[in-house]
Order: structure tokens, then C-alpha cells, then sequence
């Protein structure tokens, strides 16, 4: 019951950050009343939607992807951020919790600000993949997210920089100082994306990337970050390609990366231990 209730929450938050970003424009801050106020409608006829259409993921399936009046598609949107949010609020705090053999005060805490943050990189993608910009209040907000967990990492854990690939980091260095550890990712992590816009002239990626890698940074630490940025630039490859093969994009197009960033965060939260363990029996070293 305790998942389904967090599943259920999820699809509700999803179907608010719905709203937030079909009505984003780049020009008002994200959550500006002016533009997240006001009844739902139809944003093709227009429309006030009534009760029974507003129910996350369920009304989409039930109206067919459809508007009950105009009958024009609705965008897919709805039903993939809102089952999105539903599996961060179930997936992510598991996870959590199999990570830290537990339950109480300290595993609760480091959950829910997992569950923040990767409701925080959705919202990112989905505005991204819209309009090709990543909103500078975002940045802002993942980055003072980072510090709060990092003091309260640090509070219950001491100084000591606790990897997501657990003993594998000793390879890396730079694990016996939290704070250390996490400024050096977000430098690292923007010294890389400024040298690719720096070196490609700003057509090989875009300062809203930059600007990201420094929160992503901060929050996951080193070497994180690099397997971050790895991930991200492997998933991207393979979409590129694919959308190459279908003749969707060509080689001189565009796509945001931020999504990508997202996925690759998304990868190294549940899979980095496991790809680490996978790479060193590979090499036959484990």
C-alpha cells in the first residue's frame, strides 16, 4: 500500500509538472502564478477541462488520447511525464533504501532528496525538449539542493565522500574530503563542457549544458560525474544514430542534451556499481 500511495502521489505531481512546463516560455520564471494559475483547458479548442478529464494517466487512457470535445490528439506528454514521476516516487526511493540496507530517519531523508532531484531533472528534460533551453532557476535550485545534502550527508556520515560506485571510487582519488570532492565534480564537470564549446565554437553543445553540469556535479561528486557525462554521451550517440537511420534528423541537426544528462544521472544512480562490477570481471580483474 505504501508504494501505491507514492506511486499515485507521483502521477499527481507529474500531472503538475505537466502544467508547468506546456505553459513555460523561457521569458517568466518557471513557477510565475501568472502563468501556472487558472483551469485546465483544451490547447486546441480551448475548452475548460472538467474533473473526470484531469485524472492523471487514467482520463488520457479512458478519453483515448483525445479531446472530449474537438477530438483532437492530445500530446503524449501527458501520460509518459506523469508514469515518469509515478516511477521516480516508487523506483528511486527503493532503491534508496536497498542502497542503505534500511529504514529511519537518515535513509528517509537521503530518499526524498533523490526523489527531489530527479523530479527537478525531469521537469528539465521535458522544458529542454520543448524549447531548447534549460532554466537558470533550475540550475540555481539543484545546485542549493546539493549543498543541503552534502551538509546532511555529512552530518550523519562525516567527511568522507560516499560514491555511488562505493569502493571503485579509491581508483579515482579525492574520496577522503565530501566538500573537496563535490567542488572539484562541478569544476571538472564544467571545465569539460566549456572546453567542447570552446573547442566546437558553441555548435557542439550549449551553455544551458554547462550551466547544468555544475548542480549535477555538486550533487554526485567524483568521479560520478564522469560516468555521468559517459552515459549521457553513449545514450545520445545511440538516439543520434537511430534518428539518423530513420531519417528523422540529419547530420547536421540538432538535440538537446540535457535529456541525456538526466539519463545518465538516471543510470548512474541505479546501474554504476553493477556497470563497474561488469567492466572489471570483463577485464578479469574481479
Amino acid at each position: 500500500m505504501v508504494w501505491l500511495i507514492l506511486f499515485v502521489f507521483g502521477l499527481v505531481i507529474g500531472s503538475f509538472l505537466n502544467v508547468v512546463t506546456m505553459r513555460y516560455d523561457g521569458e517568466h520564471l518557471l513557477f510565475d502564478h501568472t502563468m501556472i494559475g487558472g483551469r485546465s483547458h483544451c490547447s486546441h479548442c480551448g475548452r475548460t477541462l472538467r474533473w473526470f478529464e484531469l485524472v492523471p494517466l487514467i482520463s488520457f487512457i479512458m478519453l483515448g488520447g483525445h479531446c472530449a470535445r474537438c477530438k483532437a490528439p492530445l500530446s503524449l506528454q501527458y501520460p509518459i511525464v506523469e508514469l515518469v514521476s509515478g516511477l521516480i516516487f516508487v523506483l528511486v526511493p527503493y532503491h534508496a533504501l536497498v542502497l542503505l540496507g534500511g529504514i529511519g530517519i537518515f535513509p528517509f531523508g537521503f530518499a526524498a532528496f533523490w526523489v527531489v532531484t530527479f523530479e527537478a531533472l525531469l521537469i528539465m528534460s521535458i522544458i529542454d525538449i520543448r524549447l531548447g533551453i534549460i532554466p537558470d532557476e533550475l540550475n540555481v535550485f539543484l545546485f542549493i539542493l546539493g549543498i543541503f545534502f552534502a551538509i546532511f550527508m555529512a552530518g550523519y556520515l562525516g567527511l568522507a565522500n560516499h560514491s555511488l560506485i562505493n569502493f571503485y571510487s579509491g581508483l579515482f582519488g579525492l574520496q577522503q574530503n565530501l566538500w573537496l570532492n563535490h567542488v572539484v565534480a562541478a569544476l571538472l564537470g564544467a571545465a569539460f563542457f566549456g572546453l567542447l564549446i570552446l573547442v566546437t565554437r558553441g555548435k557542439g553543445m550549449g551553455m544551458g549544458d554547462l550551466k547544468l553540469a555544475v548542480p549535477l556535479g555538486f550533487i554526485f561528486g567524483w568521479p560520478d560525474i564522469l560516468i555521468i557525462v559517459a552515459l549521457a554521451n553513449v545514450v545520445g550517440a545511440v538516439v543520434g544514430l537511430v534518428a539518423i537511420l530513420s531519417r528523422k534528423k540529419s547530420m547536421k541537426s540538432t538535440l538537446p542534451f540535457g535529456p541525456f544528462l538526466a539519463t545518465g544521472a538516471a543510470l548512474t544512480f541505479f546501474f554504476a556499481y553493477q556497470i563497474f562490477q561488469w567492466y572489471f570481471t570483463v577485464i578479469g580483474l574481479r
